[in-house]
C-alpha cells in the first residue's frame, strides 16, 4: 500500500470515527430530551404553596397547574405558571421557582378585600379593584363612577376615622357624577355632604349628633349641604318622614 492510500485510508477512517462519535452524541442527546421530557420519568412531584392567604383555594389552584403544565419536571415552563397563578381573583403577587429535583415552589400575596365596589368587584387597599366573590365579608359598600375608585376610598377612609371619634362607623358610601358625597352610617342615618369641604360638615354633624339623639323622633336623614346648618329627616311611628332645618 503506497503512502498516499495509506493517508486516504487513515483519513477517511478518521472521519466515519468523527460520524460515529456525532451521530451517539445526537442519538444519546435525542434519548436524554425525550427521558427529560417524560413525565413518567422526572414527574413534579410536590407543589408547595406558601404565603398568608384566607381566600385562596388551594387545591383548585393546584388543579389549574397540572393540567396547564402536564409535562415532566424539565418541561414545566415557570412564567407560564406565574402568568396562571397572578391571574386568579384572589392573588395580588406571586413567585414561581423550580427545586430539583420534583418541587415546584409557588409564594403567594392575596389581595386584601377592604370594601365592597357597585356591588360587583372588591377594592383592595390601594384602590384597585379585583373580581372575586365577595359573599360572606363584612365589609362597607362604595359606589361611584368608573375611575373614582381611589377618590372613594379615601374619602371614605377620612370620613371613617373621623366618626370612630364618635364612636360611628360607615355602612355605605356614594360618590355622585358630580362627586357629592353620601353616607349611610351603620346606626342608620343618611348624611347628604356634597361636593365641598365635606369633612367640615362631617364634623359639624358629629358635633350637633348628641343634640338630634335626644329628641324623641329618630333622625331619619340629615342634610348639610348648607354654608351654615342643616336639614334633619325624622322617623315616624307610622313610617312618614318630616324634615325640619335648624
Amino acid at each position: 500500500m503506497t503512502d498516499q492510500a495509506r493517508n486516504s485510508y487513515e483519513l477517511w477512517g478518521g472521519v466515519i470515527f468523527l460520524l460515529l462519535i456525532v451521530c451517539g452524541l445526537i442519538f444519546g442527546g435525542v434519548k436524554t430530551y425525550g427521558w427529560m421530557q417524560d413525565e413518567q420519568q422526572m414527574p413534579v412531584q410536590v407543589i408547595d404553596f406558601s404565603g398568608d392567604y384566607r381566600y385562596v383555594n388551594i387545591a383548585r389552584l393546584e388543579r389549574l397547574i397540572r393540567q396547564s403544565q402536564p409535562g415532566s419536571f424539565f418541561a414545566l415552563d415557570v412564567n407560564d405558571v406565574y402568568r396562571l397563578v397572578e391571574a386568579q381573583p384572589w392573588i395580588y403577587r406571586a413567585s414561581v421557582r423550580k427545586q430539583w429535583p420534583n418541587t415546584l415552589k409557588i409564594y403567594l400575596v392575596e389581595q386584601t378585600p377592604v370594601a365592597h365596589w357597585n356591588d360587583d368587584l372588591l377594592l383592595n387597599p390601594y384602590g384597585d379593584t379585583f373580581n372575586a366573590s365577595g359573599e360572606g365579608l363584612t365589609l362597607p359598600r362604595l359606589y361611584g363612577p368608573g375611575g373614582s375608585e381611589k377618590t372613594a376610598l379615601e374619602g371614605y377612609h377620612a370620613m371613617q376615622s373621623l366618626l370612630a371619634t364618635a364612636a360611628m362607623g360607615i355602612n355605605e358610601l356614594s360618590l355622585s357624577e358630580r362627586f357629592a358625597w353620601q353616607l349611610e352610617l351603620q346606626n342608620g342615618v343618611e348624611l347628604n355632604l356634597g361636593r365641598q369641604e365635606f369633612i367640615d360638615r362631617l364634623q359639624r354633624f358629629i358635633d350637633i349628633y348628641p343634640l338630634l339623639a335626644t329628641q324623641p323622633k329618630g333622625v331619619k336623614y340629615v342634610d348639610l349641604r348648607y354654608d351654615t346648618g342643616l336639614a334633619v329627616g325624622w322617623k315616624s311611628a307610622n313610617g312618614e318622614q318630616s324634615e325640619e332645618e335648624s
